[in-house]
């Protein structure tokens, strides 16, 4: 059994679309990629209170809509400027339908490099 969240059904994501939802207080962008595998970071861009989940998916980064800082999806880590911060990662598991997401952000120590 898992410890996450239940934050939408598998159904809900479109491939390289971010969807926006609440994980207890948090804002969070949940994307499913290309390869089928559903990520979990932080929804605001460290640049500017931006909602992430409204800019653009393209391989394992989103990007910010309005300055066009890239995120990496797997480390949180921004790959452009003008954003320096990285944003909060989360666990993710599949459960029948439903996607569930850990509410404690996963360590830095723990990101991929």
């Amino acid at each position: 059994m898992s410890t996450g969240i239940r934050v939408c059904a598998v159904d809900e994501l479109e491939v390289d679309t971010a969807l926006r939802v609440d994980l207890g207080g948090t804002p969070v962008a949940v994307v499913q990629d290309s390869n089928g595998t559903i990520h979990a970071i932080g929804d605001t861009c460290t640049h500017g209170d931006i909602s992430l989940a409204e800019g653009f998916v393209e391989d394992d980064t989103l990007e910010c809509w309005a300055h066009g800082s890239k995120f990496s999806l797997a480390s949180g880590r921004p790959l452009t400027l003008p954003a320096y911060q990285p944003v909060p990662v989360f666990r993710v598991s599949v459960e029948g339908s439903d996607v569930l997401v850990d509410p404690t952000p996963i360590p830095a120590e723990e990101l991929p490099a």
